[in-house]
């Protein structure tokens, strides 16, 4: 596309909230690197909720000055969507914009509705993308409300232009289990991130081995996340507590995060006696200096699109043991660049757990491993690279019409 003959693409960026986690970094990091010269872009975000930490520190790095809307968040709530609802479609007719992306499912759900209304009523031909940076038909909802939700996505799906699933499982689920759409306009991009902090990192480098006042000889797994039930923090002190001898007097559990069980989950670990063997080290924002500290990152989740987490542990040469969920097994091949586990099944957590931690050869091959994997696929610029192709051939086809 000419840039000296065209017009700047102006995009609407929505998210629910700019909370810690892979969503909020992909749309900041998109907002923040895409050419100025020829895309103009509005970062729209509601409010986090409360024990969630926020990223807006990053969007300060990177330039990006969101509009936020008070009542878009979350949670469902029906006087406060009804209004984000109205103050989305205001915005639209002010900015109007030539393409309107949607991130994650709230903001998704209202900024396409708004976006339907506001192309009927402006006859704006505007664009509507949504990327699907997980999906909430399974572990997150009651049967009811779940049903709700994949109605709801299957008719906001007839309208959009562009559905973005971040993994080829998640791209089989979305079209081919859950048939969220019958057109043929379902694509997979990679997210993306700054991965550079992470893959200069050296082992053992940090400080946090010696803030925890934990010797270099104890094995240290950690896991990164919201503490909320999707992540099933609970099945980690479950396999942990299973490890017994001599092995467990050497390894120590580091929770990094908050959220909603934080009560809960210490009162757990309490409960199976493991109160000095887990660490709850609340939210850190220096990541990349606590991966290399770690010999073994855990995630547990449900149910997961392309978890950040696991994507910074593997930049950071760290061996990860993940839930075969979602777009996990797009990023791990077993026994290659991790290890992979049953969902919801501790005996297989602990049994790799034991083997990763009396192993120091096999964490590091592969973590070597996994590491060179991620250098290539998942770099920032690969993903604003490719989004901002996206958005140029969906222009000159809306122009060719």
């Amino acid at each position: 596309m000419d840039t000296k003959k065209q017009k700047k693409i102006k995009v609407l960026r929505i998210i629910a909230r700019l909370n810690i986690g892979g969503p909020a970094i992909h749309a900041i990091l998109l907002t923040g690197g895409i050419d100025k010269n020829r895309f103009e872009t509005v970062l729209v975000s509601g409010v986090t909720s409360k024990g969630e930490g926020d990223m807006f520190y990053l969007a300060k790095e990177k330039n990006v000055n969101p509009v936020i809307i008070q009542e878009l968040g979350r949670n469902l709530n029906i006087r406060n969507d009804i209004i984000a609802f109205f103050k989305i479609y205001k915005l639209l007719n002010k900015e109007k914009p030539d393409i309107i992306h949607t991130h994650t499912a709230k903001a998704g759900a209202l900024g396409r509705l708004a976006g339907i209304f506001y192309r009927f009523f402006s006859w704006n031909k505007c664009i509507l993308i949504h990327t699907f940076h997980g999906h909430i038909f399974h572990s997150y909802f009651d049967n009811l409300s779940t049903k709700l939700f994949l109605w709801t996505e299957r008719f906001l799906a007839r309208f959009t232009d562009t559905i973005i699933t971040i993994s080829k499982q998640q791209y089989y689920e979305i079209k081919n289990v859950f048939k969220v759409s019958s057109k043929d306009n379902i694509e997979v991009i990679p997210l993306g991130f700054d991965l550079e902090p992470y893959l200069n990192s050296l082992r053992k480098e940090g400080n946090f081995r010696k803030d925890l006042k934990v010797s270099d000889n104890e094995i240290l797994v950690g896991i990164v996340g919201r503490l909320v039930p999707i992540k099933n923090h609970r099945l980690l002190l479950e396999a942990a507590s299973q490890i017994n001898g001599d092995l467990a007097g050497r390894i120590k559990f580091i929770i990094i995060g908050d959220g909603e069980l934080k009560a809960t989950l210490v009162d757990y670990a309490k409960d199976l006696s493991m109160e000095n063997r887990v660490i709850f080290a609340g939210w850190r924002k220096d990541l990349y200096e606590i991966y290399p500290d770690l010999d073994i990152v855990a995630l547990t989740s449900l149910n997961e699109g392309t978890p950040i987490s696991v994507i910074e542990a593997m930049a950071c040469a760290r061996p990860v043991i993940a839930s075969d969920v979602g777009g996990v097994k797009d990023l791990i091949e077993d026994g290659v660049t991790g290890i992979l586990f049953r969902r919801n099944n501790s005996k297989e957590l602990s049994s790799a757990i034991i083997r990763l931690a009396q192993d120091e050869i096999l964490r590091k091959k592969i973590g070597d491993t996994a590491r060179n994997k991620v250098r290539e696929i998942y770099s920032a610029k690969r993903l604003v690279r490719d989004i901002e192709n996206l958005y140029e051939n969906l222009i000159r086809e809306r122009e060719e019409k």
